[in-house]
């Protein structure tokens, strides 16, 4: 197993490296979020009809690990209420990451799985709550893999922050649970920047 994280490490694109730098001074921003108070609680919404894109890898196996790592709780939305996998899939998409970093989400799919089989014998999505995240804090001893976790993270974040005009936060959802005020003008409901 560690051949296939050192392997993931010589893999990791300079794009990505440089885009971990710039999130340095995120993280202190969302230590600093952590620290807020809950102000208003977010209902559980109903679950949307799967997309035949989402039923398919890697987006299956991004889902879980985007659903592990920023669950729902009763009083927080979690991924899939914010509608994170959307908003990755349209900065994966539309909004010109370089391929590189591209490929790195996409592959990190593969190597998490070979992980989870190497001590598991299943794919990450088969395996228990407490069997996921010991899979990932195995993945996060690499530094590939430490960086993966954090790109995926800082998209979760982004898509509980954006305007849903972007295709995450429906409704205002991450705002509501933050007590954020946006601010205005906001673009129309009829007007998005992304597709379904």
């Amino acid at each position: 197993m560690s051949n296939r994280l050192d392997e993931w490490d010589r893999q990791v694109p300079a794009a990505v490296l440089a885009r971990q730098q710039q999130l340095n001074s995120r993280r202190r921003f969302l230590a600093a979020c952590a620290a807020l108070p809950l102000l208003a609680a977010v209902p559980a919404g109903a679950a949307e009809k799967q997309s035949a894109w989402q039923a398919r890898e890697p987006w299956r196996t991004l889902a879980a690990v985007q659903e592990h790592l920023f669950p729902a709780t009763g009083e927080a939305p979690g991924a899939s209420q914010i509608h994170a996998l959307q908003y990755l899939k349209n900065v994966i998409d539309l909004h010109g990451i370089e391929e590189s970093e591209k490929a790195f989400i996409q592959n990190g799919v593969q190597w998490l799985n070979g992980i989870a089989r190497d001590l598991y014998s299943a794919g990450f999505i088969e395996l228990a709550t407490a069997e996921k995240e010991k899979t990932l804090r195995k993945v996060a001893l690499s530094r590939a893999g430490e960086n993966w976790i954090a790109t995926l993270l800082a998209y979760i974040i982004e898509a509980l922050l954006t305007s849903p005009a972007y295709g995450g936060n429906p409704n205002g959802v991450g705002w509501k649970w933050l007590g954020h005020q946006p601010g205005f003008p906001q673009p129309p409901a009829n007007k998005v920047y992304y597709r379904l």
